[in-house]
């Protein structure tokens, strides 16, 4: 009776067991793009409508000693005289296809306007963010091994201080030691790693704070818990602890963190373009928001908030690949 039992092939309703995983999993993540595009529809309307708080363009485009007539024919050129409401539905439908319009400033389509000052602030975030992980991620494991020590106070008095202290006024700070009383690095330009070091740094030193604080509180909690007593106690030394059990299990919020810190140092580039006239697209919100130029100002928040959205995604799906409990609570 036994042998036979053991041979029995399994039912056929044991067979497809995961497919309601997969089929949840695909759920999951439909409702999470959903969730995105809502929330850039979201973005989009209230930037459009917000950015037309900010007053008439035809008044700075044209002289001062512009006529009426002049002004009403610039204002049908540009589609400003319409009903508010079609031209919110006209940007709806630029929006499907891709389009943002043309620039009221410089004329041209403001696609082909961010695709040139996008690499600027790529350049400069992914520089900020190599500065972040090189940095924060040895000192969060410094801190958290020398808990109560002489170094674990240092770099926390360091997090203190770099959450503390706001970008533009790092950035003036930075300009003044280096650019002005040391003269060993520019204030301000654009092209050579000399140029990239001085802004670069500004914008990471937030992040840095963040990410060596969570790692630090992320490390200690489990660096206590009983797998890494009992690592402990088969002769494992302090830094294999670490480095080979530590990381990987503290690494979730850590990762979640740095997600989102990826956005910041995006949308942070804004105030860091504008002390180091950094030609990106932080550089060019702030000009386009100064001009009244309105499809550019839309242009320029929807890629920010894109860049959100869609890198809390990619983090978001990434969860699975990092815990395999989410992976299967999902």
């Amino acid at each position: 009776m036994s042998a036979t039992t053991l041979d029995t092939p399994p039912t056929p309703t044991d067979a497809p067991a995961r497919r309601p995983d997969r089929a949840g999993a695909l759920r999951g993540v439909a409702r999470r793009l959903a969730t995105a595009l809502f929330v850039l529809l979201c973005t989009a309307t209230v930037a459009f409508f917000l950015v037309r708080l900010s007053g008439d363009p035809v008044k700075i485009l044209l002289p001062p000693d512009a006529t009426a007539e002049q002004e009403q024919v610039l204002r049908h050129s540009l589609g400003l005289d319409q009903p508010l409401f079609s031209q919110y539905l006209d940007y709806l439908r630029g929006l499907v296809r891709l389009d943002f319009g043309d620039s009221l400033v410089y004329g041209q389509p403001v696609s082909e306007i961010l695709a040139d000052r996008l690499p600027a602030t790529v350049e400069l975030a992914a520089a900020a963010l190599a500065v972040t992980l090189v940095v924060a991620i040895p000192a969060g494991i410094l801190a958290a091994m020398r808990r109560g020590r002489g170094a674990d106070h240092t770099v926390m008095t360091g997090v203190l201080l770099g959450q503390s202290a706001p970008p533009f006024w790092v950035g003036i700070l930075l300009i003044l030691v280096f650019a002005v009383w040391l003269r060993i690095l520019p204030a301000s330009g654009y092209g050579t790693l000399a140029n990239l070091i001085l802004p670069a740094v500004t914008l990471a030193v937030y992040s840095v704070a963040v990410v060596a604080r969570l790692l630090r509180s992320s490390l200690i909690d489990v660096l206590s818990s009983d797998h890494i007593r009992s690592a402990r106690a088969k002769g494992f030394g302090p830094l294999q602890l670490v480095l080979r059990h530590g990381v990987r299990n503290a690494s979730l919020p850590v990762v979640t963190v740095i997600g989102l810190e990826v956005g910041n140092l995006l949308g942070g580039a804004i105030l860091t373009e504008r002390v180091f006239s950094w030609p990106g697209v932080g550089q060019l919100t702030i000009e386009a928001i100064s001009n009244r130029d309105f499809p550019l100002v839309q242009a320029t928040v929807l890629f920010f908030a894109a860049t959100f959205v869609v890198v809390n995604l990619l983090v978001d799906l990434s969860y699975s690949f990092l815990d395999p409990r989410v992976r299967t609570s999902r």
